[in-house]
């Protein structure tokens, strides 16, 4: 794994680790500027936690993404919210 990508799976652990959520996640635009989310689960709001960090990086006008972590358990993940934000590298990592 590349050492930027690596730099993601420490922030997506180390947030995951803060929150106690499920899932944590990290991206990095195509500039170098990362974000950094983990699982919401709200009454009214549930999202993962790429959904999440994905959300954070397009509400600052983010159009492309280089890469994306995902800390999970999960044996399965929904990659559907990176669509249209380039052809990111994603890195699945066993929490």
């Amino acid at each position: 794994m590349d050492p930027e990508d690596e730099k993601l799976v420490t922030l997506a652990r180390s947030a995951r680790a803060r929150t106690g959520g499920a899932e944590g996640a990290a991206v990095r635009d195509d500039i170098g500027r990362t974000y950094v989310a983990t699982t919401v689960s709200l009454p009214a709001l549930s999202l993962t936690a790429l959904q999440a960090a994905v959300a954070a990086a397009a509400s600052s006008g983010v159009t492309k993404l280089e890469a994306a972590v995902i800390v999970t358990a999960a044996a399965e993940v929904d990659r559907s919210a990176l669509d249209g934000l380039g052809d990111p590298v994603v890195h699945v990592v066993a929490a």
